[in-house]
């Protein structure tokens, strides 16, 4: 899983905005979250999403760290679909699939600041037709907002000819602290979701629904993320651990809490609220042997996780799926946020 080209040119510059006792640091390169600093049960703020400690390791880098993921966000599979009876193949570049739009999609983008104050920046960017086969001329704006209890952002889109679009925010959080250097698997997790979207062996949706009662993709009930990460299951076994969408329960169209984690170590509890039907659940069961991360220690194999709120994996494939078309004369919105808390046990975390 390799991009096949590395952004050139242009240079990479930081914001940062603050509020209160969260500081997040922003770059222009895939309008990228680069650091977000959070409070711990004592007050003290750490810094809980991965990345990279050399800037320049995020050209061309297949982890997406803290990225805006899209055009189309996740897999499509076969690298192609049709639209209006017109086939538009796409870059091969998760196997036969294509995965967070190819190489040069919007997460090796160098976008525009075209606002920013004391706690929120927006980037723009213009994804031109035909980029990585994708129709129409995409015009792009993510909005970060620091608020009280986090950081929340919205995505916008417009174009001037039918397409498709998923974008989501591809951050990596460890509450312990992204320097700890541990794995997340004694996180806790909590998904309000019954079903999720089962994958053929290159992790493509098959289209089918499968219901998580009782099995290790129940996390309905708060419970460890390593607790059946290890078991003898096709899915998992597949995604080398988690990486899989969960169909939220409440519908989309408004937002609502979408997954809750928390660590037991530092107290931190985050909400991911989102406005979309899906959320991918992604372990980093890919991290290792990676460059330095921002605090100069190289990340393990789960070293971190992805809530990733979006449409479904291949929904323009799938006609069952919630429709990813954008027409001329349509908005695509996407309202999302990562919310903190504190909590003194998991009884606190998740409370009935």
């Amino acid at each position: 899983m390799t991009n096949a080209m590395l952004v050139t040119g242009g240079t990479i510059e930081t914001v940062e905005i603050a509020r209160g006792p969260f500081r997040a640091v922003l770059m222009n390169l895939g309008a990228a979250l680069h650091i977000l600093e959070a409070p711990d049960r004592n007050g003290d703020s750490a810094n809980v999403v991965l990345g990279y400690k050399d800037l320049e390791e995020y050209r061309g880098h297949p982890r997406f760290y803290g990225a805006v993921a899209g055009r189309y966000a996740n897999r499509i599979g076969g690298a192609r679909f049709s639209l209006d009876g017109r086939t538009f193949t796409l870059p091969k570049n998760n196997g036969e699939n294509n995965l967070h739009s190819g190489p040069l999609g919007l997460d090796q983008s160098f976008w525009e600041v075209t606002h920013r104050d004391a706690h929120s920046v927006t980037y723009s960017t213009l994804s031109p037709d035909g980029t990585n086969g994708f129709p129409g001329n995409l015009h792009v704006d993510v909005a970060y907002v620091l608020e009280e209890d986090g950081l929340a952002i919205t995505f916008t889109a417009t174009t001037d000819s039918a397409t498709v679009v998923n974008l989501t925010h591809h951050a990596y959080f460890n509450l312990a602290g992204e320097a700890s250097g541990g794995d997340v698997l004694g996180h806790w997790l909590q998904i309000p979701a019954s079903r999720t979207t089962p994958t053929d062996p290159s992790m493509v949706p098959t289209g089918a629904f499968a219901d998580v009662a009782g099995g290790p993709f129940d996390f309905r009930k708060a419970k460890p993320i390593g607790r059946d990460i290890g078991q003898q299951d096709t899915q998992l076994i597949q995604g080398k651990g988690y990486d899989h969408n969960f169909v939220l329960d409440a519908p989309a169209g408004r937002i609502r809490r979408v997954a809750t984690a928390f660590d037991p170590a530092t107290g931190r509890v985050l909400e991911v609220h989102s406005d979309q039907p899906g959320v991918q659940f992604y372990t980093g069961n890919h991290l290792a042997g990676g460059a330095a991360g921002t605090s100069g220690v190289s990340y393990p194999s789960r070293g971190g996780f992805c809530l990733e709120p979006q449409n479904f994996p291949d929904a323009p494939n799938k006609p069952n799926f919630p429709s990813a078309r954008l027409n001329p004369g349509q908005k695509y919105t996407h309202a999302m946020a990562f919310r903190f808390r504190t909590a003194a046990d998991e009884g606190e975390a998740f409370p009935a």
